[in-house]
């Protein structure tokens, strides 16, 4: 199983940008954290940030050709204002789970992305990723095997 994980606008500065918010966990801390949970999981895992929303879209154009099972994405400063990326979910169709680590409702935020969404997981911090990875592997198990 082949998962890409898209953190999006800003998410490279974790750790140092808004401690208070995001804790003190740095990029390179997550990815190995992500990358460890997915190798528990049995799942091939792919890693790209970007700050910009154009590259995100090409990133997830170029997974849903190449055979990428899955998506996970902290689209972070995407969520704002991310039509463009939004249509691209709407047109690839992979699987896909939204994640953010704090909870953007609490902060009076939407995602114009969760539209699109098979689901969200908001509010745990690292954990977020932890259990959007998880539910995102065991969506695509289902589907692979049909109604059950």
């Amino acid at each position: 199983m082949r998962i890409l994980l898209i953190q999006g606008a800003n998410m490279e500065w974790l750790g140092f940008r808004q401690p208070e918010l995001y804790g003190t966990t740095t990029a390179a801390e997550l990815d190995a954290i992500v990358t460890a949970e997915a190798e528990r999981l049995g799942v091939d895992l792919e890693i790209a940030y970007t700050n910009l929303e154009g590259i995100a879209i090409d990133r997830i154009y170029e997974a849903a050709r190449s055979g990428v099972d899955g998506l996970l994405m902290n689209p972070a400063g995407f969520l704002y204002a991310g039509y463009a990326l939004r249509d691209c979910l709407r047109g690839v169709r992979l699987p896909y789970v939204e994640v953010h680590m704090t909870n953007i409702e609490r902060r009076d935020m939407r995602s114009v992305l969760a539209g699109e969404a098979d689901g969200i997981v908001v509010g745990l911090g690292i954990d977020s990723y932890r259990f959007g990875l998880e539910a995102l592997a065991r969506l695509i198990e289902r589907r692979s095997h049909g109604p059950s």
